[in-house]
């Protein structure tokens, strides 16, 4: 099942006359805009994270709804969090799955109608986890209603932002997971257009969702000729927020102050010291749209699949080390400094301490003391008995003076060669079903630091990954044909079970078959720790690493909970 989300989709924002970031809507630091719009309910209600501009007066009147009105007897309406423009936005409940979700409500003859119908069933079908999920699209009862998920454990980017500027590795992973579901999206024909602060949301286990696709822009009324320009433009406006804390342009926005006026766009690491070299001049590739230039004139990214490619070229940024916090000093206890039962000793008193008994002097401690001395005297006799017998037979065997002849042939000769560890020269992903896991991160296998690693996606079904997928793997380049007998292969994640098989390939080529291949070994385990080894070596240059089955794990910061793992170290010997 999708995640869970914070607060209703970002749609009451800047209209769609101007490109997205030529100029942004003023809003407070909490999301809500400081010229606020007239409601048709009520001037309290609220408006969805940086709204503004004005209504248009003609426009079509919201339908009168109220908390507690159903929608298919099923979407019950809670809390209104946008009253604008002839739309509403809501949080509600799901009665039938029992979920909180979000619901926008416009008239079926408002404008727009026709335009968000088609945008979010154009959404939904993307099925894309990183994208908050269109879950409905209906038409009824005079009424356009669109269902989508509710996330009440993200935290929306304007937020992170509104408590300082985000941590190297933090921006870095947002800036790779944006571009990477705006990519996808576009290869679909989809395209955001409302790409702000408010439409980028973290979840609590450390993955980046993006709210709005396509229907934010139809609710609002926004196109663009050029899209992925557009999104891409975005995408490096959100990359400078989060390193600078400023938005780049003159105009304040999304509780962010702009840039002085008059100087341009200058680099987000002449605007704050420390900013990562790299992230800043990827903010100004993706910016460059607008009139920036690059600091080293690189080319400018235009698409998100540029943006991603020109990410994927960056040196990789590591998360921070754990900090290690000392544990407090050792303090003894009352009860172990003697005092537990006694009465406090008053000042000026002194207190006799009764003297200890001498050690072993009670009755069972000379029982114990003999017990002990018998169990000596016994141990050196036995000793002495034993040296001398030896003695007489290595007297025995010199004086006959025989010589033990050990024929070659003899089979209780053979020893057993050691095994010696294989060099790994290169390695790439094998993914037959054209869907690669994490491509480029396969050389974090045998870099020999066990605190990095290749990982697999989170998948709904396991232990056994098949039918989903038939499995995923690595194989590895060992430069020359060499025996190869056994493993030895870290995980990251322990648990019920992770399941692997060992291949001699033909070629680090993803279009060989496993049925061309020669199985070595297989093996399975519950620990962090998988050890196969095959009955007689086979002689290869190529091995596979074929992973059927994965344990479930917990969330983290990449991935949320599911059937994954994660190859930490792999070391060959033969």
């Amino acid at each position: 099942m999708a995640e869970r989300s914070t607060a209703a989709v970002d749609v009451a924002d800047s209209s769609g006359d101007e490109p997205l970031t030529a100029k942004a809507d003023q809003s407070t630091a909490d999301g809500v805009a400081q010229n606020r719009e007239r409601d048709t309910d009520s001037s309290q209600s609220k408006e969805a994270q940086g709204s503004g501009g004005n209504e248009s007066p003609g426009r079509t009147s919201p339908p009168e709804l109220h908390s507690g009105h159903k929608l298919a007897r099923r979407y019950r309406l809670e809390e209104c969090v946008t009253r604008l423009d002839g739309f509403s936005s809501w949080r509600a409940v799901d009665e039938k799955l029992r979920r909180a979700v979000g619901v926008h409500l416009l008239p079926a003859d408002h404008p727009r109608a026709r335009s968000v119908l088609a945008a979010a069933r154009s959404s939904a079908l993307l099925g894309d986890p990183r994208f908050v999920q269109v879950l409905d699209a209906v038409e009824e009862n005079d009424l356009v209603y669109v269902v989508h998920e509710w996330l009440p454990d993200a935290t929306e980017l304007t937020t992170l932002l509104a408590a300082g500027t985000l941590e190297v590795h933090e921006a870095y992973q947002m800036v790779s997971q944006v571009s990477q579901a705006m990519a996808a999206a576009h290869r679909e024909g989809l395209a955001h257009l409302k790409l702000t602060p408010g439409a980028v949301l973290r979840t609590s286990s450390g993955q980046w969702r993006i709210r709005g696709l396509a229907v934010n822009a139809a609710l609002r009324g926004i196109t663009s000729d050029t899209p992925q320009r557009t999104d891409t433009e975005a995408i490096g406006a959100l990359l400078y927020a989060a390193l600078t804390q400023r938005w780049p342009y003159e105009d304040d926005a999304y509780g962010l102050s702009g840039l002085p006026k008059g100087v341009g766009l200058i680099p987000p690491d002449q605007v704050r010291a420390g900013v990562h070299r790299g992230l800043s001049e990827l903010a100004m590739r993706a910016l460059v749209n607008d009139g920036a230039t690059a600091s080293r004139q690189e080319p400018p990214c235009t698409t998100p699949e540029e943006l991603v490619k020109a990410i994927g070229e960056m040196p990789r940024i590591r998360p921070p080390e754990p900090a290690f916090n000392a544990p407090p000093e050792y303090q003894r206890t009352t009860y172990q400094q003697g005092n537990y039962g006694r009465s406090a000793t008053h000042p000026g008193s002194t207190q006799a301490m009764p003297a200890p008994l001498p050690p072993l002097q009670t009755r069972t401690g000379k029982a114990l003391k003999w017990a002990v001395s018998a169990l000596l005297i016994a141990a050196l006799g036995l000793g002495s008995w034993q040296l001398a017998d030896a003695l007489m037979d290595h007297g025995k065997s010199d004086e006959t003076g025989d010589t033990q002849i050990t024929d070659d042939n003899d089979k209780s000769s053979d020893k057993t060669k050691p095994a010696r560890p294989l060099t790994i020269q290169s390695a790439a992903e094998y993914y037959p079903d054209g869907k690669p896991q994490h491509a480029n991160d396969v050389g974090l296998t045998y870099d020999k630091d066990s605190s990095t690693y290749w990982r697999t996606y989170s998948y709904r079904g396991g232990p056994k990954l098949a039918p989903f997928k038939q499995g995923v793997g690595i194989v590895y380049d060992l430069g020359s044909e060499k025996y190869v007998s056994s493993t030895s292969i870290g995980l990251y994640y322990a648990g019920d079970h992770t399941t692997a098989t060992l291949y001699a390939a033909n070629s680090l080529s993803s279009s060989q078959s496993l049925g061309s291949m020669t199985k070595i070994a297989s093996g399975t385990t519950s620990t962090t720790d998988l050890k196969m080894s095959a009955k007689k070596a086979v002689k290869t240059r190529y091995v596979l690493v074929w992973i059927t089955a994965v344990p479930n794990a917990a969330g983290d910061q990449f991935s949320g909970a599911g059937y994954k793992q994660a190859i930490t170290d792999v070391k060959f010997t033969g």
